[in-house]
């Protein structure tokens, strides 16, 4: 990019004056953002064009990966670190006495995702780039993204994210390539030319414009695109009433995940997903085109993948465009359309499969409702054939049944690949929850174990720990992560782990101060930092974590005698906004954390704390500072995980049940460098069938249960009054749906193991380097190799 620092301080201060209309000595932190962040943008470019241009004139297969979430981050650096500049661009603005790391605040960590499956389609677009694969993105751009948590008296409370308050300096608008996108109306069916054709009529339609962000692979000249789409306004609307038209069409891309207890939430989500699936298939299709005369050969050339439910109506909205647009007949678009797209499933829980009442589909999605009628009526009559007069089976086949249209059936009917994100979670799709499919497709399922960008959560997150490594093994990690894997030779290396030992200590200063800037508590960074960190639900049980807390406090304070090793237990997490028990807990655990944090006779041994808005960038000084990594979901739930992961690649010892991926990482560590307890998911599923657990039995037996619990309602917490009977009476009345009593003894004998393991820093060391030396295999390059070989076809240019 810039062949000395002198170089680019030049170029620097041209583009600043020419961008801001003003001296150097007048120009403000945010003219120096918005200059370096253009100059970036106008660099790649060149390689931008020519890498879409080799796409174009090649004659293999390209893919474009549909999510209705991307959890980007923060994107200066890395693309700095990308273009291999950064250290040039950084002694250059040090030069002119600007603080990079300054910059990189002004920037805001883009809203366009919430949790892991957002953050997965993040990592998988960067090694696309990275191993120069023909693959792009295509998502929503959220003005305001899920939301701004603010904790306010324990409470969270939501506020619209300003992402986009400043622009954003990385997207180019590409006004002219805007398509159509219609709800409503009626459809009409007419004889033309000896064929049923059909009409749209009366809709209404919303303009769907795309804003372009390049995504930049580590030094290798690739640089793949992220599509978001804007919806506005279209010019001439059939609507009576403008000014509502406005808003309602405004509100599709406003934000991520709308509250949909009520039926505007339910309108307002099939809006977004329809939105997304009809703009991107209309946008592939023109690209197809360029250099394509027909669609018969689509699938040859081009890949559609859906991540997990929310772009299922990709299927439908393939077949209406081949049929109402193109001309194919049924069976020659179907086979072009379960032949392009393929579908990852990303849970097990029922109510993440997402199903939406016919009521609200048939008139928001008129045609598209009648092609999903025709595929479930041929797929049930495909059934009928197989299995004749078997109502229960084809009933529970079905992907239009009880008044719902079932997404996930859609998906594994209208797919030619179905894929879990760990070997676990795989197996529990085929032998359980998707059995029957399995047992009619599966040819279709197959594994893809998750991955993480280990260039991002190492080299971006943790530089001084990528240093170490790098004058240790080399730098080929950075483009082959397996090699992390040489790392072993210097387990019984004390020069090697002292290093180890200190780096982490200064990570923890990093984060003891952010701490303390954000919440004014003081932590001591001696103290193990145990850290709980993901989407906040049920099944992640950040409830057994702040029972166990709960616990500790009350023995400190019960027994004089006890020694405990100072423990700072962290916790960020955002809660739905219509999910009020985990916002309870939320409140649980800034409750807990208030009491424990202004108790003397605890502050030099226990703190609690709760990070408010957690996000990407927060991620990235989190990771680094971790001991202990709490992977404690209920088994059987937790699909794959990929926090797990990051953890682990920064040295942090898992705390996890034998739950997705966690399975994976004691393969890959041994048993020795793992704290795992708990109930196995074989064990949890038999529960789930055929019952015999009673949470009262684990109450009642143990004192340390019953202590925790009773807490909760009998006045422990000054001034809380009955805020927590719904956790009481979720853990008892309830019956525990997710094991948290059945799993705390359990849970309490490893945290006790790793006080103990902690107090030999040289044991702990060595254990740390074990996981970071096999975080190799979870890189996302592994992954979308694996993709690219096994389901999508795409090769290298």
């Amino acid at each position: 990019m810039f062949s000395s620092t002198a170089e680019f301080k030049g170029n620097f201060l041209k583009r600043l004056e020419m961008l801001s209309g003003r001296s150097f000595s007048e120009s403000t932190l945010r003219d120096y953002y918005q200059t370096l962040g253009q100059m970036i943008r106008e660099f790649v470019s060149h390689d931008w064009i020519t890498t879409n241009e080799k796409y174009l004139a090649a004659k293999g297969k390209q893919v474009y990966y549909l999510s209705i979430e991307y959890l980007l981050g923060k994107l200066l650096r890395q693309n700095l670190i990308n273009l291999g500049v950064e250290d040039t661009v950084q002694a250059g603005l040090q030069e002119l006495g600007i603080d990079l790391g300054e910059l990189e605040e002004l920037e805001a960590d883009a809203g366009l995702g919430n949790g892991g499956l957002g953050r997965l389609a993040a990592c998988f677009l960067d090694s696309l780039a990275s191993l120069k694969l023909p693959g792009h993105g295509h998502g929503i751009r959220y003005k305001h993204g899920l939301f701004e948590q603010k904790i306010v008296d324990g409470y969270q409370v939501e506020l619209p994210e300003q992402w986009l308050r400043s622009g954003n300096v990385w997207e180019i608008r590409k006004a002219d390539c805007a398509v159509k996108i219609p709800f409503w109306g009626k459809v009409e069916a007419k004889q033309e030319n000896g064929r049923l054709v059909f009409h749209h009529l009366n809709a209404e339609t919303v303009t769907a414009v795309p804003h372009d962000m390049p995504v930049l692979g580590f030094q290798a000249n690739t640089v793949n695109t992220l599509r978001l789409w804007n919806a506005e306004p279209s010019q001439f609307p059939f609507h009576d009433d403008i000014l509502k038209y406005k808003r309602e069409t405004e509100a599709i891309s406003e934000f991520l995940y709308p509250d949909d207890t009520h039926d505007e939430g339910k309108i307002l989500r099939l809006k977004q997903q329809y939105f997304l699936v009809s703009a991107s298939i209309q946008s592939i299709l023109k690209n197809y085109r360029k250099k394509h005369s027909s669609l018969n050969s689509l699938h040859e050339h081009v890949c559609i993948h859906i991540n997990d439910t929310h772009p299922v109506l990709a299927i439908p909205e393939l077949m209406r465009i081949l049929i109402d647009v193109e001309g194919f007949e049924w069976e020659q678009a179907w086979q072009i359309t379960t032949h392009t797209i393929s579908y990852t499933n990303h849970t097990t829980l029922s109510e993440a499969l997402e199903k939406w009442p016919i009521r609200i589909f048939r008139p928001l999605l008129p045609r598209i409702y009648m092609i999903v009628e025709e595929i479930n009526e041929r797929f049930c009559q495909q059934l009928w054939e197989q299995t004749p007069g078997d109502w229960e089976r084809i009933a529970s086949l079905a992907i239009l049944a009880d008044e719902y249209v079932k997404m996930a059936h859609l998906a594994i009917v209208g797919s030619f690949s179905v894929n879990g994100v760990a070997k676990l979670h795989t197996e529990i799709l085929k032998k359980r929850e998707m059995k029957p499919f399995f047992q009619l497709f599966p040819e279709k399922f197959n594994n893809k174990t998750n991955g993480i960008a280990h260039r991002r959560w190492l080299l971006k997150a943790n530089p001084n720990l990528s240093t170490l490594i790098t004058e240790t093994i080399g730098p080929d990690w950075t483009y082959s992560a397996t090699d992390l894997n040489q790392l072993l030779n210097y387990q019984n290396d004390a020069a090697f782990l002292e290093k180890l030992l200190k780096i982490k200590q200064e990570n923890k200063q990093t984060l003891a101060k952010i701490i303390f800037d954000k919440t004014g508590t003081a932590v001591d960074t001696g103290a193990i930092f145990d850290v709980q960190v993901k989407r906040l639900h049920a099944y992640k049980r950040q409830l057994l974590n702040v029972l166990h807390i709960m616990h500790l406090y009350n023995r400190i304070k019960e027994d004089s005698s006890f020694s405990l090793v100072p423990r700072v237990f962290i916790f960020g997490a955002k809660a739905s906004p219509g999910y009020y028990y985990a916002k309870k807990i939320i409140k649980l655990i800034n409750t807990a954390a208030e009491k424990i944090n202004n108790d003397p006779v605890v502050s030099d041994k226990l703190k609690v704390i709760f990070l408010e808005n957690y996000r990407v960038s927060l991620a990235e000084k989190i990771f680094p500072a971790a001991d202990v990594s709490e992977q404690i979901s209920t088994a059987s739930k937790e699909a794959s995980g990929t926090g797990n992961m990051k953890f682990m690649i920064n040295g942090a010892l898992t705390a996890g049940t034998l739950d997705g991926a966690n399975i994976e990482i004691r393969e890959l560590v041994g048993e020795d460098n793992i704290f795992t307890f708990g109930l196995t998911a074989e064990e949890v599923l038999h529960y789930y069938q055929h019952g015999g657990y009673q949470s009262v039995e684990y109450y009642h037996h143990d004192y340390r249960i019953q202590q925790a619990v009773d807490q909760l309602v009998n006045g422990f917490f000054p001034g809380v009054y009955n805020e927590f009977e719904p956790i009481f009476d979720s853990l008892l009345e309830e019956n525990d749906q997710y094991f948290v009593l059945k799993d705390f003894a359990s849970y309490a004998d490893i945290q006790g193991k790793i006080g103990e393991t902690y107090k030999n820093q040289r044991i702990w060391q060595q254990k740390s380097l074990v996981n970071i030396a096999n975080a190799g295999y979870f890189s996302s390059d592994r992954t979308i190799q694996e993709y690219a070989d096994d389901i999508w076809g795409i090769k290298p240019l």
